[in-house]
């Protein structure tokens, strides 16, 4: 039986740990008896991260604000450091896991991971690096590269994955990564089988915390198709009086409601979808059938505005700025909005990321590193 522990920084949204999640999930279809636990610093509780088959350890959240710092509501930054190290160092030596994995930032947001790390190193534990398709601008990850952030990731990982493909982004070739990765698709969920709704528009932004914009933009242009309904997902950290309006002012043809277990259930209802180009959201919209129109957040860091001008330039999605009308919009939604497999087969966008890399993952759980 392996033992496997997946780390994630989880520094705003959601993004990294519901990655991890679904990793988790996969690993159990391989290896069932497996002993699963993902850490996380997130302060909600989606109903996603609910699954009575994965330990989840809770460390103190640093949730970075809009100057780019990390704060937590209870602690001081160092003691927020100090103490996720203690939690990831003691769970190294007690669960002594054959595989951890590692999303995105390779010691963490402040290098506490690194203590558990060389522990975990000391012990044989295989070391895997994930990154998402697309980081930032390749300005700013080469700098990221050179930082102690970066330092000595070629030694202490074994293994880097790319849940993404050099369709969207060719990390050797851009960020110039000291490994060379293994590109296993996207992590997203199997859509749902639904019936579609021709006239049913989401409009999502991830976990909310920055979808204002995506928000008014959606009621705007329902406000303006008397012949559209809709349901905005506000996600856990939406500010919910400024949506509150909105429902009252919609009714029926506008529905206000927390995340459900994912979005890709609504998506696949969905006759367009709205949204923010995260991560996620936007490749659960590609896996329900769904040609988004996205509407990427373009700072503090670029990775948004990447993935979605590039998902356009391969035809599967389409791109407005985020202080864009309605008037500049809704020509959209009388375009095809609907996909199928072949579109995707055809642009190169694989979606079964979760699965390959749990055949990396578990076909490595018992090799431990001499």
């Amino acid at each position: 039986m392996s033992s496997y522990l997946l780390f994630s920084h989880d520094g705003f949204g959601l993004g990294h740990v519901r990655r991890n999640t679904l990793l988790a999930r996969a690993i159990l279809a391989v290896e069932p008896d497996a002993v699963v636990q993902v850490a996380t610093g997130i302060a909600v509780e989606p109903a996603w991260l609910d699954d009575p088959r994965i330990g989840v350890l809770r460390l103190p959240p640093l949730v970075k604000a809009a100057d780019g710092s990390y704060r937590n509501a209870g602690m001081s930054f160092d003691d927020a450091i100090a103490t996720r190290a203690a939690l990831l160092t003691r769970a190294i030596e007690t669960a002594d896991p054959d595989v951890i994995v590692v999303d995105r930032h390779p010691y963490g947001t402040g290098g506490e991971l690194r203590p558990a790390l060389e522990a975990a190193r000391r012990r044989g534990t295989r070391l895997v690096l994930g990154l998402r398709d697309v980081l930032d601008e390749a300005a700013t990850v080469a700098i990221e590269l050179r930082g102690r952030g970066w330092h000595g990731v070629g030694e202490m990982f074994d293994e880097v994955l790319v849940y993404g493909d050099p369709v969207i982004c060719d990390h050797e070739a851009e960020y110039g990564l000291p490994m060379r990765p293994t590109y296993v698709g996207w992590v997203t969920e199997e859509a749902p089988v639904a019936e579609v709704e021709e006239r049913l528009l989401v409009v999502a932004a991830g976990g909310g915390g920055d979808g204002e914009k995506v928000f008014r933009l959606g009621v705007d242009l329902l406000r303006g198709r008397r012949d559209w309904h809709g349901i905005v997902i506000a996600g856990p950290y939406a500010s919910r009086h400024r949506l509150a309006p909105a429902e009252r002012l919609y009714g029926e043809r506008l529905v206000v409601g927390s995340e459900p277990a994912g979005c890709i259930g609504l998506y696949a209802r969905a006759g367009a979808v709205v949204q923010m180009a995260g991560y996620n959201s936007t490749f659960e919209s590609l896996a329900a059938g769904v040609r988004p129109i996205l509407v990427p957040r373009r700072s503090p860091r670029r990775e948004q505005a990447i993935r979605a001008s590039r998902l356009a330039s391969l035809g599967l999605a389409d791109v407005v700025d985020d202080e864009a009308g309605a008037d500049e919009v809704t020509w959209l939604l009388d375009r095809r909005r609907r996909i199928d497999a072949t579109d995707l087969e055809r642009a190169g966008i694989r979606l079964d990321g979760a699965a390959r890399a749990a055949e990396i993952l578990t076909a490595t759980a018992g090799v431990r590193v001499g």
